[in-house]
Formats: C-alpha cells, sequence, structure tokens
C-alpha cells in the first residue's frame, strides 16, 4: 500500500464526513456517556474500499470547542495505529522533522462558532477497509436550566448502519429529556428514542438506509444539521456533593432565590469599523433587551468613537418613562470616528464607582459591564481596567467579528471576574448579542463562596464567584486527602436580594460510594478526570491574565496534567505515526485557541488582476485556485484588513466603455485603489492616472510618468514609469500594482490595474478579506475529473472547507513579471464568485468607501 497519506486537522459538534467518491462509509457511530455533567464521547466510524484500487478516505468530526480529545486511533486491515498526546513543542518538532522528508500531507486548523473540527484522510489499498475511533470529555455547563449535548451530523451519503446514542446517568435523578435535530422530518421523529427513569436516562438515534434517503429512492441523505439532547436533574437541595475515589464534585444551583436588581453598563463601539450592518444589529439587540430589564434595574449607555459620549451623567432607574427614552436614543446611535477604546471603559467604569461611592445603586444589587466592539486593548488599557475596576465587579467583552484582538478581550474579562465572546457576523448576531444578556440577566447572589474543610480537602478548583445567575451552575471540584474521612461537608455563603444567606450540603462517603457501584455507568476514575478537566480549563483562564514567573508556574502545572490525563490542550499536541514503507509518516493534532485563527508564512502569492480575476496560490498543493468577482461598476471591495498592522487595502471596480443602453452584462476591473496603514497614519489612493500618497496631513501626487523611490521609516514606494508600483511596509509586507494601459481608442476597454500580495510573512493571524482571508492555511482535494463544455477545460469535483463544489480546470493570467503579456498560471476555478470557497458571499465584502 504505497503512497499513503495522513493528513490530521484540529478545527468545528460531531460531524461524520465521507467523500463520495473515496471509500464507502459501511458505520457511523456515536455514542456518548454522561455521569454528572462529564461526557465521554466515542465516535467510530468503518469504511470499505470495494473496488480494485487504492482510494481515499477521510474523516471529519466537529467536537464542541469546550471538550478535550483524549484518544484517536485508526485500524487498517487488522493493524491499530495509536495517537500519542505530547508536549506541543516535542510533537511539533517531531512533525517538522517529518516535513522536512516529506512524509507528511500538512496540517490545518480552523474554527466554528461552537466547533471545532478533528479531520484525517487515508489511503486504503483495494479490497481494505479502515476503523476510525475518536474520544473526546468535556463538562456540560448549565444554560437556561438545561444542559446541553450538541452534535453534528453531516455523513453526506448514506450509510448501512448509522447511530447516536447517548446514556445519562445522574445520582441527582432526572427531571427532563429531550432531544431534537434540525433534520428530522415528521417521517424521523418515531426513530429519536427517548426515555428516562430514576437516575438514569436514555437516547438514541437509528435510521435505515431508507429513513435517510433525502427521498425516496434518491441516493443522497437528508441527515445534514444538529443533533441535541437536553436534560435536567432534580433540585431537592440547593446543590448536591458527590465523592468517588478520593475526589469530589460539588454542583450548586439554588431555586426559588428571589432575583437581584442589577446595574448594568452598556459600553459601545461605534468607531467608524462598527458601520453598516454590525451597527443596524447591535441597535436591534439593545432595543430588545431593554423590553426585558427590570423596572428595578439601573442602566446607562457610554458611545465611543472619536470622542465620549454618555447617555447620562450616572446610572438611571429603569422606569417605563426612562426605557422609552433610552430606546430612542438607541435608535439614534451612529458612527462617530476612530476607536477611543480606552476612554469608554474609563468612563463607564468610573460611573459605577461613583454611583456606588454616593450610593446611589441599590445596596443589595448586582453590578456588571458589558462592552460590545471590535477593536484592540492594548496592554496599557488591560492595566488600566484593572486598576479601575479593582475586582468590583465583572466585565464582560462581546467582541464582534474576526477584525480584533480576541486574546486581550479574553484576558481583559478574565482578569475582571467576566468572559468573552466572540459575536458572528452573520443574519443573527442580534440575537447573538440578546442571548448573551439573557444569560447575565437574572442574577440570584452575588459574591458566592463555597467553603469545605481546610485539613482534609486539596487542590481545590475555583471557589469564589462573583455573581450566580439564574439558569446557571456553579461546579467545585478537589480532592480529599484524609482516606478514614467518613463524610465532608460544604458550606456557601453569599449575599441574596434581602438577606446573607448560608447554604450547607453533607455528603457521606460510604453511602455515596455504594450508590454509585450499584451503577454500570461511564468509567471508574470519571470524577478524577472530571477534576482534571476543571482544573486544566481553570490553569489556562488563569495563564492567560498572568505573566512572568506566575505564568511559567501555571503553565507548567497545566501542561504536567494535560500529558498525565491525556488530553489535546493548547499545550499539548497529538501525534499520529503510521508506518510506511520503512519510514514513519507523521500527523498532527493541535487544540486551537479561540480568537486565533491559523496562519501560513509559506512563501504564496496572491493576486486580482483582470476582469477582476481572483489567484490565490496553494504551497502545499503545488496547485492554485481561481475565481472572479461579478458586481456593478462603482462597487469598493474589501481585499485586505489585518487590526493587528493596521493595513487595510479596498478596490473600486470599474466598468468597461460599453454603451449604459446595452443590456449585456459588463465586464468590470479594478479602477481605484485604496491603502491604508493606521499605524503609520497613511494613506495611498492609486488609479490609472496618478498616485496620492499621504503620511500626516501633506499629501504628495505622482503620476504613472515618474520614476521615483520614495523612503519613509518602514515604508517604501518605488514607480517604475508607465509599468508598475512597489510599497513595501517595513521587513515582511510588500505588494505590486500593476498598470495596464489600454489603447485609448479601443471601443471597450479602459485603463486599470492589478494587486499583487509579494510578501506578507508579518502580517498577522487576524488578517482577513477577500484576498486577506488566505494568509490562512487552506488545503482542498480534487475528485471524479471529468470532460467539461470546453474540451480544453475539464471539470471536477473540489472538497474545500467541508463544501463539495464543481471546478473547472483553466488558467488565468498573471502580470508581475511581464505586464504586457503575462504568463498563464493553471488554476481551478471556483463559480459563482467564489461561493463555498471565500468565507460567506462576496457581497459581504462591499465596503462603503475607499479610504
Amino acid at each position: 500500500m504505497s503512497g499513503q497519506k495522513i493528513v490530521v486537522r484540529s478545527s468545528y459538534p460531531l460531524r461524520w464526513h465521507w467523500h463520495p467518491c473515496s471509500c464507502k462509509s459501511d458505520s457511523i457511530s456515536s455514542y456518548c456517556k454522561v455521569t454528572s455533567r462529564f461526557s465521554h464521547n466515542v465516535i467510530t466510524s468503518r469504511a470499505v474500499n470495494r473496488a480494485n484500487v487504492s482510494k481515499e478516505a477521510f474523516f471529519d468530526v466537529e467536537l464542541p470547542k469546550t471538550a478535550f480529545i483524549t484518544n484517536f486511533t485508526m485500524v487498517i486491515d487488522g493493524v491499530t495505529y495509536p495517537g500519542t498526546i505530547k508536549e506541543k513543542e516535542a510533537a511539533q518538532q517531531q512533525y517538522q522533522q517529518a516535513v522536512s522528508r516529506g512524509q507528511t500531507a500538512g496540517l490545518v486548523k480552523a474554527s466554528g462558532r461552537k466547533m471545532e473540527k478533528f479531520s484525517v484522510s487515508v489511503n486504503i489499498a483495494a479490497a481494505s477497509k479502515v476503523t476510525f475511533e475518536l474520544i473526546y470529555e468535556e463538562l456540560l455547563k448549565r444554560h437556561f436550566g438545561k444542559y446541553e449535548l450538541f452534535l453534528k451530523v453531516n455523513p453526506k451519503q448514506l450509510v448501512n448502519q448509522f447511530e447516536i446514542e447517548a446514556n445519562i446517568f445522574e445520582p441527582q435523578g432526572i427531571s427532563s429529556l429531550e432531544a431534537e435535530g434540525s433534520f428530522i422530518t415528521n417521517d424521523l421523529l418515531p426513530v429519536i428514542h427517548k426515555s428516562f427513569s430514576g437516575k438514569k436516562g436514555h437516547v438514541s438515534f437509528k435510521p435505515t438506509i431508507d429513513q435517510q434517503r433525502s427521498c425516496v429512492d434518491c441516493p443522497t441523505t437528508l441527515l445534514n444539521g444538529d443533533f441535541v439532547i437536553t436534560y435536567d436533574v432534580n433540585r431537592e437541595s440547593p446543590g448536591d456533593l458527590q465523592i468517588v475515589n478520593g475526589y469530589f464534585v460539588h454542583f450548586f444551583a439554588p431555586k426559588n432565590i428571589s432575583h437581584l436588581p442589577k446595574n448594568i453598563v452598556f459600553i459601545i463601539d461605534v468607531s467608524i469599523s462598527m458601520s453598516g450592518r454590525k451597527l443596524q444589529q447591535t441597535r436591534e439587540a439593545l432595543l430588545k433587551i431593554l423590553e426585558d430589564i427590570k423596572e428595578d434595574d439601573y442602566l446607562n449607555f457610554v458611545l465611543f468613537g472619536d470622542d465620549v459620549h454618555k447617555w447620562k451623567d450616572t446610572l438611571i432607574k429603569a422606569t417605563p418613562e426612562n426605557l422609552d427614552e433610552a430606546s430612542r436614543y438607541v435608535q439614534q446611535i451612529d458612527i462617530a470616528g476612530w476607536t477611543n477604546l480606552n476612554g469608554g471603559l474609563m468612563a463607564g467604569i468610573e460611573m459605577l464607582n461613583e454611583a456606588h461611592k454616593n450610593r446611589s445603586l441599590p445596596e443589595r444589587s448586582a453590578s456588571l459591564i458589558i462592552m460590545l466592539t471590535d477593536g484592540r486593548p492594548t496592554k496599557v488599557i488591560l492595566s488600566n481596567v484593572r486598576n479601575a475596576i479593582q475586582g468590583k465587579y465583572p466585565l464582560y467583552n462581546l467582541g464582534f467579528g474576526y477584525d480584533l484582538d480576541y486574546g486581550s478581550l479574553e484576558k481583559m474579562a478574565a482578569e475582571n471576574n467576566g468572559l468573552a465572546r466572540r459575536i458572528y457576523e452573520d443574519s443573527d448576531s442580534a440575537l447573538q448579542l440578546q442571548g448573551f444578556y439573557d444569560e447575565v440577566a437574572n442574577p440570584l447572589l452575588t459574591e458566592v463562596e463555597l467553603k469545605y474543610p481546610e485539613n482534609v480537602i486539596s487542590d481545590l478548583t475555583q471557589n469564589h464567584f462573583k455573581h450566580y445567575y439564574d439558569g446557571s451552575e456553579l461546579v467545585v471540584a478537589g480532592r480529599i486527602t484524609d482516606n478514614d474521612l467518613n463524610s465532608i461537608t460544604a458550606e456557601v455563603k453569599a449575599h441574596g436580594a434581602e438577606d446573607d444567606l448560608t447554604f450547607t450540603e453533607q455528603s457521606d462517603m460510604e453511602e455515596t460510594a455504594k450508590a454509585l457501584e450499584e451503577q454500570q455507568h461511564i468509567f471508574g476514575d470519571y470524577m478524577e478526570r472530571l477534576w482534571a478537566y476543571l482544573t486544566i480549563q481553570q490553569l489556562l483562564e488563569k495563564r492567560n491574565a498572568a505573566k512572568g514567573e506566575e505564568k511559567a508556574n501555571l503553565t507548567a502545572k497545566a501542561l504536567e496534567m494535560s500529558l498525565k490525563y491525556k488530553f489535546v490542550t493548547p499545550l499539548t499536541s497529538m501525534i499520529v505515526t503510521k508506518p510506511e514503507d520503512n519510514e514513519d509518516k507523521a500527523a498532527l493534532a493541535d487544540k486551537p485557541l479561540e480568537g486565533t485563527n491559523p496562519f501560513t508564512t509559506m512563501c504564496s502569492k496572491f493576486s486580482v488582476d483582470g476582469d477582476p480575476h481572483f489567484i490565490i496560490d496553494v504551497p502545499l498543493k503545488e496547485d492554485a485556485l481561481c475565481f472572479n468577482i461579478n458586481d456593478d461598476p462603482g462597487i469598493v471591495l474589501n481585499l485586505i484588513r489585518d487590526p493587528a498592522t493596521g493595513i487595510i487595502v479596498n478596490g473600486q471596480l470599474v466598468g468597461d466603455k460599453q454603451s449604459s443602453n446595452d443590456a449585456s452584462p459588463h465586464n468590470t476591473f479594478i479602477g481605484r485603489l485604496g491603502i491604508l496603514n493606521t499605524q503609520l497614519n497613511m494613506t495611498l489612493e492609486i488609479t490609472p492616472e496618478k498616485i496620492t500618497l499621504q503620511i500626516g496631513r501633506k499629501p504628495i501626487n505622482f503620476t504613472w510618468f515618474d520614476e521615483v523611490t520614495l523612503r519613509h521609516p518602514n515604508l517604501t514606494l518605488k514607480i517604475i514609469r508607465e509599468k508598475s508600483l512597489e510599497i513595501s511596509m517595513g521587513d515582511g509586507v510588500k505588494f505590486e500594482v500593476v498598470l495596464h494601459q489600454v489603447w485609448r481608442k479601443h471601443a471597450t476597454y479602459g485603463d486599470f490595474l492589478g494587486f499583487y500580495i509579494i510578501d506578507g510573512h508579518k502580517m498577522s493571524e487576524h488578517t482577513h478579506g477577500l484576498l486577506g482571508q488566505f494568509f490562512h492555511p487552506i488545503d482542498f482535494s480534487i475528485l471524479e475529473v471529468h470532460p467539461g463544455s470546453d474540451p480544453k477545460k475539464p471539470d471536477a469535483t473540489m472538497i474545500v472547507k467541508n463544501n463539495q463544489l464543481t471546478v473547472t480546470r483553466g488558467w488565468q493570467k498573471d502580470y508581475t513579471d511581464d505586464p504586457k503579456h503575462g504568463r498563464n498560471v493553471p488554476c481551478w476555478f471556483i463559480h459563482n464568485n467564489g461561493e463555498g470557497l471565500i468565507d460567506g458571499a462576496h457581497t459581504d465584502y462591499v465596503v462603503s468607501s475607499l479610504l
């Protein structure tokens, strides 16, 4: 079996994805065991190659971002190839050594909203079979009164044996259990079986091949979407204390408690980057939130753009009259220049500080700050916020889109007892904003402290929480150091709406152990693994906010535990090695960090030229992808946007010279380019007639008849007369603009520009745009090459970004070496404005102005 390759990608809940032209998937199963909220998930997929030639089998699984992969194996013709979890640097070295020997096919990581994707492909010999098994674990969190087990299903073909099964064991007893799928039809409803009694719950979904069909006799499957299991437990007491094999977990979620009034400051980014859809959806969400605010709450708005504007000088009570005025204010929110992030935060924090100092807020209430931005907090801003809040109330950061520094927003929130959440730019952005607010809309307790006997407990996870919200749950775990202990008592103290409250929980160790031994549940060391999972998660959160020696110590502890318990975390990677032709081929699985996208530093060239043709070099494949954008003249498209370096490149389309009375489609070209660098305070406008550079306030004008080299700190411009313009920004960013001059009397075409990225290795991982998104690694597979409508241009099926596309082999022109004639670049052409290749639709890249 020669020429085999393994590709492991870590990136999006549960997806099984088998390319239809490769090996036939014989069975796919997901078996989930949940004990005390801790979920142990085993995904197994078996494929058989019934062809007489070797075929490639693909295995894609989407798993929750909060999960840790613990094991992966491949069984090929009875031989097992296991994954090994190592410290990230050591794993990377092993992987890079394999890369340098040409013994691996590559690595891709990507992120979705809730999920990460694990992906493997391997060539299977004729008449052979392969079985994949992936195991991951996670602690289910309680939101809105429910625990959610989220699975994503997408086999992309009919499967002989398809099965989802979940067994749930909860010592408190199960009070409700539901299961539903976004793809479930009325015919499939009876196929979902769910039941619960006492401490046990069971869900199964096993459709036959005929039940999987999208229509009678159709060869395609309707299994494509989300399968969600939700449940809750009985709550006869405020909490539940469980002990197993020297470890304990304490779940605390009291009910029948009066709601606390809340004091909330909304800090809203109204800088120019929030213009258009972002601001519109922010207004929609705020208006909906105002409908849900209670009359005993207090609120205010702080807007920041160039300047900082407060709705009121202090927080005011949410009376009907005040809420009406607030709604009118929100409807009038508009864009106001650049981003004064520090000013907005300081104004909001100071407002809360003054209100508490003046005792103008209810004594028993919960204060919090919610900030919405697409900006980038600096280290100075993080320090200022930390010093201003001083741990008095939580800060929740909502990051809008990808053009921001999510890691810094996350760190800022963690340093101030809050959390960060990404708001994805989509049609439901307003619902995402409102959904987050709903999670914190009903505080029940503040300053919650869970205490345990000091002399018998060690390695305690977080046991102090600023707020407890209705529908959530606080979880604390630890180790018991006294082997002779008969029982353990927990005491919980908190501030309520009317009084300070104390709750007491006691658990007898023998009774607990006996009750659990009676059940054939999950895996024997689940409580220890639950404690380890929670400890590692919290060590990683603390590490994000730490520095120096403290950060080093937290890193060492988290790494030690990740390796001991075999979790793939941001500090570890999993290596899969498969002996092949007397050599080992390696593949790597990482845990991607939220807020980061993988970024390639390989030597790639990306360009847009012609009418307009986009060419994307893919060095990993030694090939190229191309697509056109067809839109109206005058439209401005964002080509590159990198908030870290401050570099933005936009291009405006111009039409040809056809008469406006001609109803046939017109060709369009890049007629104007705008390049901005906010760090250099520089703008550059390029047209076929002139080049205008502005650094600071004074513009400098050039024509294409000039032959000049202009050097400025971190900026070099080189005009080659009537041919091209080279723009270099520091060491690592270089663009080239090619001038296309057409005979003045040409009946159809006018002058236009081509734009090429020559070097971009200093661009950040946050780079996006029609061209910028391809700085991130991209992989694709070509299947079923067959004749197309043009005998010289065959068609094929392409699998890219989990999309199956019909593409055409062709070529486009690269004019960097020969501006007059260009050279042909072979490429796979993606139709329909790059749909399925580019993120979103091409209209998402339309911006309001060139600069």
